[in-house]
């Protein structure tokens, strides 16, 4: 019955499926963010000078994601990235070589390192992160209150003897063949 009454609400033609107040534009699927290809930053731009070679280039770019048999001195770099919410952001570079030497390169205004890595940081913010330390007193108290509690059974209170050493005994993770 509320599949019927979902289904009529989104099924009619007033524009009521487009409303906000419509349960059906309520529930939402999760959507992956998407990264392909190679994302080269501002930084490793900026180590690009004419002059460097093949070898040089890739070492600073990384391997290619195009290139082309027709187009044996150029290499383009392409890098996409789609995210829920968001516009999708595509950036390309282009490097050219003559011979063996890189010649030249151009392409879109990259964002540094930090400025993607903010991109992707979408997660909620929660405050300050608190301390993870314990203080000899909180160590002190937890001393005493694990001292306090009775074992339950055998093999717990020979674990909590001190002095001899501990060791765990796991079940098989296989049957044993019959």
């Amino acid at each position: 019955m509320a599949c019927t009454l979902l289904a009529s609400c989104s099924s009619g033609t007033s524009g009521m499926s487009r409303s906000p107040i419509n349960p059906v534009n309520w529930i939402t699927p999760y959507k992956v963010d998407v990264i392909q290809g190679n994302f080269i930053s501002s930084e490793q731009v900026g180590q690009l000078r004419p002059g460097l070679s093949r070898d040089q280039v890739k070492a600073v770019l990384g391997t290619p994601l195009m290139a082309s048999l027709f187009h044996a001195d150029r290499w383009d770099y392409v890098f996409t990235l789609t995210r829920q919410g968001v516009a999708p952001q595509s950036f390309k570079y282009t490097v050219f070589f003559k011979g063996d030497q890189l010649e030249r390169f151009e392409g879109d205004a990259m964002p540094s390192e930090a400025e993607f890595i903010s991109k992707l940081d979408s997660k909620r913010k929660f405050g300050k992160v608190p301390v993870l330390e314990a203080t000899e007193e909180q160590l002190k108290a937890a001393e005493k209150s694990s001292a306090a509690k009775p074992a339950s059974n055998g093999a717990a209170a020979a674990a909590s003897v001190p002095g001899g050493p501990q060791t765990t005994v796991y079940p098989p993770l296989e049957s044993p063949k019959q």
